[in-house]
């Protein structure tokens, strides 16, 4: 386990008609290109995504085999991440917080939402100059007759209670006190997050580095607007794997965006939403 004791969280099944998906605040904050320049050591995991999402480190799957490969050894986790799927957050974080070495975690861009909630799985938990934690309310798109909106939101409310209770166990906070951060959508920086407790020391900016890669945050966005739209994850990744295929991201063929629906109208759709956000 953890060299220190830390809470088991729960992640109920994902309702049917309740997608838990990106904020667009965070979204467009995040700078996708920063990384550690310690992150190709070989006890070394990075997380430099969307955390579920469809490609790349941010999902469950990669930290087990990451943590595998490790075995009992010390580990290094490297975050900079917009958030993404509470589900799957939670499921790196107790991956993480059962690992039988000292699990150092540095905060070297962002860890926003979901990623903050993995970032409290560190013994220790570093933050850059430059970098934040981000804390709120558990986000989700959903739909639904007014019986399953308040299934979702007696949800949302069981979430919310398990994240602050981590941010006050971590944290020098009291409950009341992370609730009202959470309500508003808190964003600590380096100092703020080392008074309050969500960070215990700080990062060496020698340590970070920053790369080329607007294309991840690109992708991001996509998929964000795509949700928001009403199309389902499924779909979203064809428009992806799609986009991905044609060698990038195309630039938009029409002045507005549009309504998805589905089929033949994916690409349409995707290049509609891209002209609507470079603008």
């Amino acid at each position: 386990m953890s060299l220190i004791k830390l809470p088991q969280l729960n992640a109920e099944t994902i309702p049917e008609k309740v997608s838990y998906e990106l904020t667009p605040q965070a979204t467009k904050k995040w700078s996708a290109g920063i990384k550690a320049q310690d992150d190709d050591n070989g006890n070394v995991i990075n997380i430099y995504d969307v955390i579920g999402g469809y490609e790349g480190n941010g999902n469950c799957e990669y930290v087990a085999k990451a943590l595998n490969r490790i075995g009992n050894n010390d580990v290094v986790v490297n975050i900079n991440s917009p958030g993404g799927s509470y589900f799957e957050g939670v499921g790196i974080y107790n991956q993480l917080s059962m690992h039988p070495g000292k699990v150092t975690v540095q905060v070297v861009g962002m860890a926003a939402s979901a990623a903050s909630v993995i970032a409290m799985a560190g013994d220790e938990i570093l933050i850059g100059s430059g970098a934040f934690l981000m804390i709120h309310n558990a986000w989700c798109l959903a739909m639904g007759n007014r019986h399953d909106l308040q299934g979702v939101i007696d949800g949302l409310s069981v979430f919310d209670k398990a994240m602050a209770d981590l941010y006050v166990q971590r944290g020098h906070l009291a409950l009341d006190e992370v609730v009202a951060m959470m309500d508003k959508e808190t964003w600590l920086d380096c100092a703020t997050a080392m008074k309050c407790g969500l960070a215990t020391g700080r990062l060496e900016v020698k340590k970070q580095a920053v790369a080329d890669d607007e294309g991840k945050q690109a992708r991001a966005l996509v998929d964000m607007a795509l949700a928001q739209q009403g199309m389902s994850r499924k779909e979203r990744r064809q428009v992806l794997s799609a986009l991905n295929k044609n060698h990038g991201m195309p630039r938009a063929a029409e002045d507005s965006a549009k309504p998805c629906t589905g089929g033949d109208d994916f690409l349409t759709s995707a290049s509609s939403l891209l002209n609507f956000l470079n603008k």
